[in-house]
């Protein structure tokens, strides 16, 4: 399988897209997936980009809309991640992943998938230590600090993938991991960003987190972007003293729980003309192709069952709390990688189909640029949607949808989206079931619910297909074989240059606004048209911000 890599899209799918049917026809090959690592900027109307923490004549649409509307389609599977300037009220409508456009899939906070058997995992947002042990309270509207702290990882998303057992082939962060720099070039690193000389020096640059899930994860390849520059770097892995303590649990093949012992370092520039933001391996995969060539899309078991596992510890409030350890004194799981037992259960409820469903659906109204309003129309940040995917997915699983938690605890009453595309609009019960009255109250660190006790009852869309949970049968465990992964190959679209130029790049690393995401009125009958978003070399106004030091 031929995967291309891009670092920071921001909202430029176009391009991206342009610039990969100029590889293919260049190189005469065929790029079967599009793997992004953040600040996708997925923002589907003017209401939007109000949530951007960059001053107004920098919201630009970009050409996102146009694969939301279904004005365009993406030309191959894209996976993506979130990083820190990302329609963040849209993202949250989808914590565990979904599709945000036909054929355009997003990972969640942290998610894994199966593409043609190919593993592939990623973890969005940022890392911020001041947020880092919080829960996910945000919601939109947005104030000036929750719309950049609803990007930053907690520590809950990170807990769960340091669960997974067996082989990683591919796992995307935003960020760097910490320290990646004393594996490659440092120096060229250094002359090439000037600025980040002194954190390298000091040994703090990057994400301590990302840094502890790639020694225990040890994927074939880890790529990044978000410092808008292309690194290489060969991370050789030590095998630990002991075994790791969750052996006896490993429900994989022997072959396949096999961690790599050297992990290919990427990271990618933003896309922008000669600017190396793209790169493309060769993996080889399964043949799971359907008689259109579309290639097969799964839900990870092992992932899934985390998630069903873990429920319990999801929080939403913006106190700080701790997740179980070793050196809990009470007895409680702490391990969560499962059994056997616990990823059949899982399968069960999924009725054995893993295969992850296209039930995309359009929720709110996409920009149309062939209407205007007369300069200084003002538009409002949205209130944050349940959207149908999450709804029924967590009913699947058994789990409960983090901003509808939130939300309640919030005082808000819960808003569903409606579907635009000819099927039923979903609805909730907004009612609260009296328990969950009483546990709002109480003290505890966690809000999380059981799965035999949601913060509300779901009804399902007739409109979508994921299946109905089934709690009998037995089954037997996937079949999973070893990959056998070749060097990549690194190709450049014609609109790319063999150096790299450091031109037109603000050298920080710290915190961006994201771009939250905004529902439009149904009943507004005019849109604004957006700037028209140029490409050029100087643009770096738009990632400085004077009042916050977070990253570039």
């Amino acid at each position: 399988m031929k995967i291309a890599v891009e670092g920071c899209a921001h909202g430029e799918l176009e391009k991206i897209y342009e610039t990969i049917a100029e590889i293919e026809k260049r190189d005469g090959i065929k790029i079967d997936l599009l793997l992004c690592c953040g600040d996708f900027q997925a923002t589907r109307n003017m209401e939007d980009l109000q949530t951007m923490a960059v001053p107004p004549k920098f919201q630009h649409m970009s050409t996102f809309y146009k694969y939301y509307s279904g004005e365009l389609r993406a030309p191959m599977l894209t996976i993506f991640i979130g990083g820190n300037h990302e329609a963040s009220n849209y993202l949250q409508e989808l914590p565990y992943g979904g599709w945000v456009a036909p054929n355009i899939y997003y990972l969640g906070y942290a998610g894994v998938v199966r593409v043609n058997g190919i593993r592939i995992g990623g973890l969005s947002g940022i890392y911020k230590g001041n947020d880092f042990l919080r829960g996910r309270f945000e919601f939109s509207p947005y104030t000036d600090n929750t719309k950049r702290s609803v990007y930053h990882v907690r520590q809950l998303e990170v807990y769960r993938l340091k669960q997974l057992s067996g082989k990683i082939d591919i796992f995307m962060s935003h960020d760097w991991p910490k320290g990646i720099y004393n594996y490659g070039n440092k120096e060229q690193l250094a002359r090439f960003k000037p600025f980040l000389r002194e954190e390298m020096d000091r040994d703090q640059l990057g994400s301590r987190p990302c840094q502890d899930l790639l020694n225990l994860l040890r994927p074939s390849y880890w790529f990044s972007a978000h410092l808008h520059c292309k690194f290489a770097a060969l991370v050789q892995h030590h095998e630990p003293a002991e075994k790791e303590q969750t052996e006896q649990h490993l429900s994989y093949p022997q072959n396949d729980r096999q961690k790599s012992k050297i992990t290919k370092f990427l990271a990618l520039d933003k896309c922008l003309p000669k600017r190396r933001f793209l790169q493309i391996l060769d993996i080889d995969s399964e043949n799971h192709t359907d008689d259109e060539g579309h290639l097969r899309l799964e839900y990870d078991l092992e992932w899934l069952t985390i998630l069903h596992l873990t429920n319990h510890l999801v929080n939403v409030k913006e106190n700080y709390y701790y997740l179980p350890n070793e050196k809990s004194s009470n007895g409680e799981r702490y391990q969560f990688t499962p059994s056997i037992d616990e990823m059949n259960f899982i399968r069960q409820r999924f009725e054995n189909d893993l295969k992850i469903p296209e039930n995309f659906c359009r929720t709110v109204e996409a920009f149309d640029p062939s209407f205007h309003l007369t300069k200084g129309h003002h538009y409002k940040q949205p209130k944050s949607q349940i959207n149908p995917q999450s709804q029924q997915f967590c009913d699947t699983l058994g789990i409960d949808d983090p901003l509808s938690l939130a939300m309640l605890i919030g005082g808000h009453e819960l808003s569903h989206s409606s579907t635009l595309d000819n099927t039923e609009d979903s609805a909730l019960n907004e009612s609260i079931p009296d328990e969950l009255n009483s546990s709002l109250n109480t003290s505890s660190n966690s809000l999380g619910m059981s799965s035999a006790r949601s913060p509300f009852k779901r009804k399902s869309n007739s409109g979508l297909s994921l299946p109905k949970p089934k709690m009998t049968g037995n089954d037997s465990l996937e079949n999973k074989e070893e990959l056998n992964i070749d060097d990549e190959t690194e190709k450049e679209g014609t609109t790319m240059d063999e150096n790299i130029e450091c031109e037109g790049v603000v050298d920080q690393h710290t915190d961006m606004g994201s771009v939250n995401e905004t529902t439009a009125s149904e009943t507004q009958s005019i849109s604004a048209k957006p700037p028209i978003k140029k490409f050029k070399r100087r643009n770096q106004d738009i990632y400085v911000d004077k009042n916050d030091d977070e990253e570039s």
